[in-house]
Formats: structure tokens, sequence, C-alpha cells
């Protein structure tokens, strides 16, 4: 039986571990993370059920298997956020920018981020690899459920055992989400959407991929989790049997004190044709450029972004990346005009749009970069493969 480290089910509302388990048997180190965005609690209330039930059972659990509660001021107040949002305050710059701060002057969702990074820092350090991050959400629109992930071959490959959608790319129009971090760290990480705020198939949703990701992540042996077949079939059927790799390739940003409203009914992945109108923005109305797939309409106060468009990512493309990456053709690349490494690591290109203005950004994705504007004229391409920790995840049978 596994030794659990935290009882679910006399866990309150303010404690961090929504549960814990250390296996007898040795195998990988699972995290999870729910509420990160405090009026999203269904990915809380799926790892409540899931840790209780194991906490019940008898099952021989592999490994180590870690449910934390993310911003709890605000999953009190269900509210997205208090003061700043928990998923956009983890790149390295903001990090350290947090940890100079006296104690008495951090902002609420910033003594949050300590906290849990304290946590994360402890994991890595007494628990045994293969590491896997999975973080929970809900949208404020209808959605079928879906995994967003940085585009890293050992997030593609992971994720695609799912019956899910699988969306690539969000990091490029993101700043700081916890997720970037765990990449940025090289380990396999991703968000699973399980559905719409405070719908309860969300939570059945999260249930069933909870379950699934224990399966694939080898901490449970699927003989051992009677409802498997269950489980996959209700994501399966939640998803439409839409199992496609999409690209983000728009991103409406809103500012703080903009006025903002989305067309009443929309819905993520709804296909949109050209000049259909999506929202009004400072009363400014804005329509589809082109026929486009809409992502993730906003339909709530809060939030940085009024909606994402996606396209389809072909398995042809997503071959051919395989391809070119595995090859490691990018390390040729700052022999060309206006390219160069922008740090010792050569984990990042600084590219000159003036002299390499003739790059698509089409043509660095297939390389596995993405970038990040600096200035006008300079962008940083940041490159997820070389940082992933490829020799940790070699011998799972997913890889």
């Amino acid at each position: 039986m596994p030794r659990s480290l935290e009882d679910p089910i006399k866990a309150s509302q303010t404690t961090r571990f929504i549960g814990s388990f250390e296996g007898n048997k040795k195998g990988p180190t699972v995290i999870f993370f729910g509420g990160i965005h405090g009026n999203e609690p269904a990915g809380v209330q799926a790892l409540e059920h899931v840790f209780s039930s194991l906490h019940k059972s008898e099952l021989e659990i592999n490994g180590a298997v870690f449910g934390i509660r993310g911003n709890i001021p605000a999953l009190l107040q269900k509210k997205r956020f208090i003061e700043d949002d928990l998923n956009r305050i983890w790149s390295s710059e903001q990090i350290k920018q947090i940890e100079k701060k006296d104690r008495s002057n951090l902002r609420l969702e910033e003594i949050e981020l300590l906290e849990i990074k304290d946590i994360i820092t402890q994991i890595l350090r007494t628990q045994s690899p293969p590491f896997y991050f999975i973080d929970f959400h809900t949208t404020s629109s209808k959605t079928l459920p879906f995994i967003t992930i940085n585009d890293a071959l050992i997030n593609r490959r992971f994720s695609q055992q799912f019956p899910v959608p699988i969306i690539l790319g969000i990091e490029e129009y993101l700043e700081g989400p916890l997720l970037s971090r765990m990449n940025q760290l090289g380990y396999v990480s991703l968000g699973f959407e399980s559905g719409q705020h405070d719908d309860p198939i969300a939570v059945e949703n999260s249930i069933a991929f909870l379950w699934l990701t224990l399966v694939y992540t080898k901490v449970l042996d699927k003989e051992e989790v009677i409802d498997f077949d269950a489980y996959y079939h209700q994501l399966y059927t939640a998803s439409e049997g839409n199992t496609n790799f999409y690209e983000v390739v728009h991103r409406q940003e809103l500012k703080r004190n903009d006025a903002f409203s989305m067309l009443k009914g929309l819905e993520s992945f709804q296909k949109v044709s050209e000049g259909t109108l999506l929202a009004i923005q400072n009363e400014e109305k804005i329509y589809a450029e082109k026929d486009t797939i809409l992502f993730m309409p906003l339909y709530q106060r809060q939030g940085a972004e009024g909606f994402f468009l996606i396209r389809h990512t072909p398995n042809w493309a997503l071959k051919t990346s395989a391809i070119i990456r595995k090859s490691k053709l990018d390390s040729l690349l700052t022999y060309l005009p206006g390219i160069s490494w922008s740090d010792h690591e050569k984990q990042s290109l600084l590219v000159n749009l003036n002299v390499a203005r003739f790059f698509t950004k089409s043509f660095f994705h297939l390389l596995g970069y993405r970038n990040r504007k600096v200035d006008e004229t300079h962008i940083l391409m940041h490159n997820r493969e070389r940082t992933a920790k490829n020799k940790m995840y070699r011998k799972e049978a997913w890889y």
C-alpha cells in the first residue's frame, strides 16, 4: 500500500498539498497543479477526488505523486487572481525580481509563487526522475478538452497518448506561465484544459485525465485501473474524436483598462469565416480577417487575452520538424547573416530583423524555436530541444 504523505480527506482549502504519495517501488515523480487561477476549481476538485480514491485503495504506486493547490487566496475568493496573475509571473527575470524583495513588500501572488517554487525545488531535490508536471485549467467559454504544450518533442510524444487536441506555441504569446518555467528546466510539462468553468463535466474530464496520466507515466499499472477504458472513452467522446495538433497564430491582447466584450455564443475550436464579428474592444469592432479557428474566447472580467486564433498543423509538418530537430541543423544558423547565439549555453538565438528578415516564423518553428520580441529590430529565439532532458525520458514506453 502506498505511503500517504498528506491525507486529502482531512486537507483544508488552505493546505498547499491536496495530497501526496510515495510508493514502495522505484518510479517516476508526477506533480499536478490545480487552481493556479482561483476561478478554475475543477482541477482542485478532481485532484481531491483522485487522491481520496488513492488513499482508500490498495493500489501499488510506483514512484511518487503530488497534488499542489495553486493560488489559495484567489481560490477562496473564486477570482482568477487577487493582485497579479499567478500564471504570468514565472519567467526567470520576474522570479529574480521577486526573490530580491523584502517579504513585507511582496504582493499576494508573489508569496504564492515563492511557496510553490520552494515545494518544486524540494521535490526535485528529494524525489527520483523522470519528472512530469501537469497543470489543470478551465476556460470561460465552452470548449473541447485540450492539451497545451511548449513545443518540445518530449512534450509532443507524451501528449499524443491522450485522446484530445494538442495546442502548440501558446508560450510564444504568453509571458511567464508556470509550465514554461518547467520547460525551461527541461522537464515534460503540459497543461490540460478540461472544459468550461464550473461545468461538472470539466471535473469529470480532469478526473479521467488524472487516471490516464498515472497510467501513462507508469505510476500505476494499467491493469490496476479498472475503469481505464471508460476514462479514455470519456475524453475521446468529450473531444469529439479530435486528436489533431494545432498552432496558435494570433493573440488578441488586452490591456488592463481595455473595455472588451466577445460576441455571445462563440466557442473554442469554432470555425469562423472571414468577416465574422468576433468582439468589440474599446468600441472598435474586431472581425476575423480570414477563415480561421477561434480559440479560448474570453467571457470573464479578468484576463489579458481576448481570444486566440489557431490553425491545424498537418502530420507531415510534425514529422518534418521532428526529423530536422534530430539532425540538429540549427547549429549552422549562426553562420548566416543577422543570427548569433545570445548566450554561452547556446540555448537561444538573437535575430536581427534588419538583416535576417527573409526568415519566417514557420522556418524557426520547424527547428524548435519560439520567438520573444526584444525590441523593434531584434527577437530572441528560444529552443526547447536544447534544454529538454531527453536522456531522462529515453527509457519511457512513450518516448
